[in-house]
């Protein structure tokens, strides 16, 4: 099983710090190691705001596309 400190490496290995959804990822993987730290509530809560923060995504890319 990889951890999130693993997981950054390897994002920066491959120059993959400037790639939202590979963040998104860690923080994901740092939240899955932290959960047993939070309570149920503040474990919603940060996993909807990488929720929200991953379907903005979905705008990002659209703008992205649209320039080229």
């Amino acid at each position: 099983m990889v951890n999130s400190e693993d997981l950054a490496k390897y994002i920066e290995s491959i120059d993959g710090i400037s790639k939202p959804w590979l963040l998104a990822q860690i923080r994901l993987k740092k939240l899955e190691e932290n959960k047993q730290f939070l309570s149920p509530d503040e474990y919603l809560i940060q996993l909807k705001d990488i929720h929200q923060d991953v379907m903005n995504l979905g705008e990002w890319w659209l703008t992205v596309n649209n320039e080229q």
